[in-house]
């Protein structure tokens, strides 16, 4: 159910948000449709609530950090439960853990693909010294 921003309250609209968050309104579009945002409406025109704008702020954190939309949503609808924030920092936490054991083997993985891309061009440079 969409929530009616008090009067107020700041108000944004997407061009706003699109503008300060430097994506499109497109961008915008998508994650509505996906159910992490639900602006209020005037008529065909979406109005955001600084709420919204703190949930487009996560979506946009939890996407640099690789996370997929299903593990944004759930940050997000923790919040908004009994003990949300203790909740929500706990899983967060988890969360952040395993990112960072996947980023770390892909780390090890690129430094390994790069001392054998090494391996290779001295053995290339070697062949050609030889001929």
């Amino acid at each position: 159910m969409n929530a009616s921003p008090s009067d107020l309250d700041p108000v944004f609209s997407i061009a706003d948000l699109a503008q300060e968050m430097d994506i499109t309104t497109r961008t915008i579009r998508f994650y509505e449709d996906k159910g992490l945002l639900r602006p209020a409406r005037r008529g065909q025109q979406r109005i955001y609530s600084r709420a919204d704008r703190t949930r487009l702020k996560l979506v946009l954190r939890g996407k640099r950090l690789g996370w997929p939309l299903d593990d944004i949503r759930e940050m997000i609808e923790l919040y908004d439960t009994p003990d949300g924030e203790r909740k929500q920092l706990e899983v967060m936490l988890q969360k952040l853990s395993n990112n960072r054991s996947v980023l770390q083997q892909q780390r090890e993985d690129i430094e390994l693909a790069l001392r054998e891309l090494e391996e290779i061009e001295e053995r290339c440079h070697h062949q050609l010294r030889q001929s």
